[in-house]
């Protein structure tokens, strides 16, 4: 059998998969992609999507493209834990201000749902060139020195097939059967409770009392759950916790049983309601996290690295993120201009942030659960600190000396040293306001303070000769993106004549806090040569 060659093959056409296939065409690699079931998600599961994330969509234009599918509860704004809908609100978790996130971003929150999404994603992977295979299903897979072998079956036809491919992501969900093939183990808490879903019809206007949900969490006697609005009027989804220690089965869930549920957590006794479906499958909410993100040539993505509750609405966007820091390494290790440790540093800038992440959503579960809000909010990061404050302690950059140690920054006072997120700055230009978060998604960005000598050319240079595309912006009063009140200094934490070295996806790659002395130029020079292991590419 001739296998079919691909530079990149990607397991898992969910909303992880999908994106990494449209960033890595977005930098030029066409992607294999494979997935099991024969379509894309037919349940809204997650659908709020975190305004870092809707900045990665905007970098490889397709910001609008997703926010035209957005869903009609776009403007609900409340997160609620009660007893019942219409009876006592335990807590209201806080949510960050359109206003608020104008400060640290150009773009916003998008609620859209994933079943909405996935179809938007997939055809924009199609049209850059990926090419997109549903109904395949991965046998096996196994490394050699030249790539990753991997054993498939259509299922449409029970055709055997074999793909060759330099490198895989395995973005094949919370169960990830590549994740097991490849014998890789994961740690924490693991399932926390078992749910069925299912849709309903209901006036709830008065059991809301004027409240725009995303969604509220139910705890009581009688029910465990979370109810979710489909269309902000009369449709709805719930969540239900089942307990299998218990006795209890999915197919106990009759249209008179969950009649009884949804009252419950509603908390009318006789309200008027329609059962849509009762034929939802079982699924769970777990929290773990991947021993390691990465093998050689594998690397776990999404779901497959790290599973979390719901609560707090981190899992799609920590996934999209996880492609967002793959795609632009593995097209310059494929390239030829980056060396293996580049693609190495995935899993030491990946796997600590999801760590986190899973720990944040376990707090917020825990309120659900029944934990007073009191007893977590003193360990509880705020979610405009989640969604722009996290930061790699360790991988593709070069670090400052006497860096904090740690994997969150306030994003209202962003520190900018390498391996946190750039800020954002809005600049004058001769076409009007610009965001320097719009600056960077193609290549490297060299940010230059308008009083800096004329020290640029030779990294300018050497990234020519590497074959690493960088481009040089000035910023001050004088060039053409004018800071007129120095934000640029103050938010980069830069003095005259600074600079500041950007990867691809918007990480501080390497700093000058001020620009005197005589070797900014070979300084700048060796942490590019450094982010992208070109010390291994030259000894080979």
């Amino acid at each position: 059998m001739k296998p079919h060659r691909t530079p990149v093959l990607i397991v898992g056409g969910g909303l992880t998969g999908l994106s990494a296939a449209v960033f890595l065409a977005h930098h030029g690699v066409r992607a294999t992609l494979v997935e099991r079931h024969p379509d894309t998600s037919t349940h809204p599961k997650a659908r709020a999507i975190n305004p870092r994330t809707m900045e990665l969509y905007r970098a490889v234009g397709m910001e609008e493209r997703v926010r035209a599918g957005r869903s009609p509860i776009t403007g609900n704004t409340d997160l609620v834990h009660v007893e019942s809908l219409a009876g006592k609100e335990r807590v209201r978790m806080p949510h960050a201000s359109p206003e608020d996130i104008g400060r640290i971003s150009p773009t916003q929150w998008t609620l859209i749902d994933q079943n909405q999404l996935e179809p938007i994603l997939r055809e924009r992977a199609v049209e850059a060139g990926a090419d997109v295979r549903f109904s395949t299903r991965v046998d096996a897979i196994r490394e050699n020195g030249t790539g990753v072998l991997v054993d498939t079956t259509d299922l449409s036809t029970g055709a055997a097939g074999r793909i060759h491919a330099d490198y895989v992501i395995a973005a094949d969900g919370s169960r990830s059967p590549l994740r097991e093939m490849l014998g890789i183990g994961a740690h924490g808490r693991g399932t926390l409770t078992d749910l069925v879903s299912f849709f309903f019809e209901a006036d709830l206007t008065e059991a809301l009392r004027g409240r725009r949900i995303i969604a509220a969490y139910v705890n009581n006697p009688e029910v465990r759950g979370t109810i979710i609005p489909i269309d902000n009027d009369r449709r709805w989804v719930i969540n239900v916790s089942f307990f299998p220690e218990q006795g209890q089965r999915a197919e106990d869930f009759t249209e008179e049983r969950c009649t009884a549920l949804v009252r419950a957590a509603v908390g009318v006794p006789d309200l008027p309601l329609k059962i849509e479906s009762v034929d939802m499958p079982a699924w769970d909410i777990s929290a773990r996290v991947a021993d390691t993100l990465a093998t050689r040539r594998v690397f776990v993505a999404g779901d497959a690295a790290h599973v979390m509750p719901p609560t707090g609405a981190f899992g799609a966007s920590t996934g999209i993120q996880d492609a967002y820091n793959l795609a632009w390494k593995l097209a310059l290790v494929l390239s030829g201009t980056a060396g293996p440790g580049l693609l190495e540093s995935y899993d030491a800038e990946r796997r600590p942030v999801a760590e986190e992440t899973v720990r944040q959503a376990m707090l917020r579960f825990a309120v659900r659960e029944g934990r007073q809000y009191q007893e977590v909010a003193a360990e509880l990061v705020d979610e405009t600190t989640m969604t722009f404050g996290y930061c790699y302690r360790s991988g593709a950059f070069a670090a400052e000396d006497g860096a904090p140690d740690t994997v969150l920054e306030d994003p209202e006072h962003p520190g900018a040293r390498p391996g946190a997120r750039a800020p954002h700055v809005r600049l004058d230009g001769p076409e009007g306001p610009v965001s320097l978060i719009d600056l960077y998604g193609d290549g490297f960005t060299l940010l230059v303070d308008e009083e800096a000598g004329p020290w640029t050319g030779a990294v300018e240079r050497e990234a020519a000769r590497l074959g690493a595309g960088l481009k040089v912006v000035r910023i001050g009063r004088g060039t053409r993106l004018w800071d007129q009140d120095g934000s640029f200094r103050r938010r980069y934490g830069l003095l005259a004549g600074g600079a500041v070295l950007v990867r691809p996806d918007g990480f501080v790659g390497w700093r000058t806090t001020a620009g005197h002395g005589g070797s900014l130029d070979r300084s700048a020079t060796a942490a590019l040569r450094r982010i992208l292991d070109r010390e291994t590419l030259d000894r080979e």
